[in-house]
């Protein structure tokens, strides 16, 4: 493990134990999939400290950790997320841009990404979570992404379905496993799929999975870096040839 690695389990379970000892929330930065993979292999350490996982919406992949509970502390802090609407100055010369040109854009700023969370593409717009206290500084500063010039706002409210849409989709596999679920959702051969698990790309509920025997459980969220993710619904029935219809709900 690499040292920042163990740099960043350190400092999971000092933001725990000091908000225990403390009596306060305290609050991660986002966490991609392999930080969150990092988070649940210390939850050994921090036993009885309780703490809230959101990255702004429900679906969110990216997410900040909140240590602490409001039963236990008699008063609510929310989680320090603004969301950013990025939109064209004028939609008629606005180009197709992709999440990684506002991506891009944001980062050129001086930015780090470890305060901007999910970033969802939705017709000319883009809607950001970003870190509270960096919220003003792009509002101000983002004039343009790529040769689009653009103006950004905070949202009071979300667009209600349309950031996570999910398709429902019924796949055949002829066991419940990990790898061969993939194949199936991505379309790949086994073997590409298996694969898949070495480089240390398939999460599971924010949890790194290495076994491509894994049995994911129901309602859980599968990310496969590099391909995207998708909801576990589970069995629901048997095919004639003695394979089974699983169903799964892939965001797109």
């Amino acid at each position: 493990m690499s040292d920042e690695a163990e740099i960043l389990k350190k400092r999971f379970v000092e933001l725990a134990k000091k908000s225990h000892g403390s009596g306060i929330f305290l609050f991660s930065d986002f966490l991609g999939l392999a930080e969150q993979a990092l988070f649940d292999s210390i939850k050994r350490e921090i036993v009885g400290i309780k703490y809230d996982i959101f990255g702004g919406a429900e679906g969110a992949e990216r997410v900040m950790v909140r240590f602490g509970d409001k039963e236990e502390l008699f008063y609510e802090l929310p989680f320090p997320i603004v969301t950013l609407r990025i939109s064209p100055v004028s939609e008629k010369f606005a180009e197709k841009l992709t999440h990684r040109d506002y991506l891009g854009a944001i980062l050129n700023l001086g930015i780090e990404r470890s305060v901007v969370g999910d970033i969802v593409v939705r017709d000319s717009s883009a809607y950001v979570f970003v870190r509270e206290d960096i919220a003003p500084y792009i509002q101000s500063e983002l004039v343009r992404v790529r040769h689009t010039d653009v103006r950004v706002s905070a949202c009071e409210s979300l667009p209600e379905g349309e950031l996570y849409r999910t398709e429902s989709r019924r796949v055949q596999i002829q066991s419940e496993r990990l790898d061969a679920v993939i194949a199936r959702v991505f379309n790949l051969s086994r073997e590409d799929a298996q694969s898949l698990f070495a480089k240390r790309l398939v999460f599971a509920s924010g949890r790194e999975i290495g076994s491509v025997s894994y049995s994911p459980k129901l309602g859980e969220v599968v990310s496969v870096r590099g391909h995207g993710r998708f909801i576990y619904r589970g069995f629901e029935s048997n095919t004639r040839r003695g394979k089974l219809n699983v169903l799964v709900d892939l965001f797109v």
